[in-house]
């Protein structure tokens, strides 16, 4: 019943989540073509190096001449990213022990708050993993239509470093909401401060947790940012720890 209530309370955001995924990823695909006559020109243009989004702008026209590089750059980098980022907050919010959404009456049911906590942040975590992955098959799957090839390997290796490092902001998304009981408090703090870590990244030009997310080093080097995943991903129990330790304590 617990994993039901669960599916329940996240049911539409999950798969308008989903569908809003996979029509963004079938759209990188279908728009490579177009862009492909265009990005030699582009490349060749003279950019302000000097700057981080001048030099970030130069960096992402020379790795989209290829089509590999341009699915990471305008997917993995940017599309999946930022919008599942997004979603991942988004499934994190509310419903905890929100008195709307029903959560204090689940939380009177016959089972423990401990299994009620986990079964909420697994279901939510399984979705989390759903649309870090489904979507992404579709570029494999859509790719043979223009003529080109994308790995499932790479696919299913650059899903896990979005859904590790995304699990980060999900997992905050999910403890703020055991402090408030409604949901936008949690919602707008959660996008804030992944604003805040992404502008910082981006002024101060730094490997964060954006960068792991985009699985930069594997598409580079070919290799997994192990430290980071296994890094992100103790952070996230540590939150998810928090979350059951503070709805433990309370008092309803």
């Amino acid at each position: 019943m617990l994993w039901y209530k669960s599916w329940l309370d996240t049911r539409w955001r999950f798969l308008i989540a989903l569908l809003v995924l996979a029509v963004m990823a079938c759209g990188v695909v279908a728009s490579y073509n177009f862009s492909r006559s265009l990005l030699p020109a582009l490349a060749d243009r003279p950019i302000d190096t000097s700057t981080t989004a001048g030099r970030l702008l130069k960096e992402a026209l020379r790795i989209e001449q290829t089509y590999r590089g341009w699915v990471w750059v305008q997917w993995f980098r940017q599309n999946l990213l930022q919008t599942g980022t997004l979603f991942a907050i988004v499934l994190g919010s509310g419903g905890v022990i929100s008195t709307s959404k029903g959560g204090l009456f689940t939380l009177s049911l016959p089972a423990s708050r401990a299994d009620w906590m986990m079964t909420r942040a697994a279901t939510g975590l399984g979705e989390c993993l759903v649309l870090a992955t489904v979507p992404s098959v579709a570029l494999s799957v859509f790719s043979p239509i223009i003529g080109q090839h994308y790995s499932v390997v790479d696919v299913l290796v650059h899903g896990v470093c979005f859904f590790v490092a995304a699990a980060l902001f999900y997992s905050l998304a999910f403890l703020l909401s055991t402090v408030f009981h409604d949901v936008w408090r949690p919602l707008g703090i959660a996008i804030g401060i992944a604003c805040l870590i992404a502008l910082l990244e981006g002024l101060l030009d730094v490997r964060g947790i954006f960068h792991l997310m985009s699985g930069y080093e594997y598409f580079a080097s070919g290799s997994i940012p192990w430290v980071g995943l296994t890094s992100s991903a103790a952070l996230s129990a540590a939150l998810l720890y928090g979350a059951a330790a503070n709805v433990a304590h309370k008092d309803f």
